[in-house]
């Protein structure tokens, strides 16, 4: 999808066809086909990486809150003269 050179009136119509389901669906299974292709059948360590790496990522959404609400905290009490 070539964007560059169009006009702003034209882009809506451009990407109307890209956001319906059949679209989304579409692209995910091709990702995960080529992830499947790419991966899985190479028998590549690469995907247990990707495990791994995503749940240390998703924790640390997770946490993220609650640590941010202590690390105010903190501020707060070192504004209040507090240790």
């Amino acid at each position: 999808m070539a964007m560059r050179g169009m006009k702003v009136k034209d882009v809506p119509a451009q990407l109307k066809p890209m956001l319906s389901m059949e679209y989304v669906n579409n692209a995910i299974k091709r990702g995960m086909d080529n992830y499947h292709a790419k991966y899985i059948q190479t028998s590549s360590i690469q995907p247990l990486y990707h495990v791994c790496f995503g749940g240390m990522i998703f924790s640390y959404f997770v946490a993220l809150p609650e640590e941010r609400r202590h690390l105010e905290h903190l501020q707060h009490v070192k504004e209040r003269g507090g240790h």
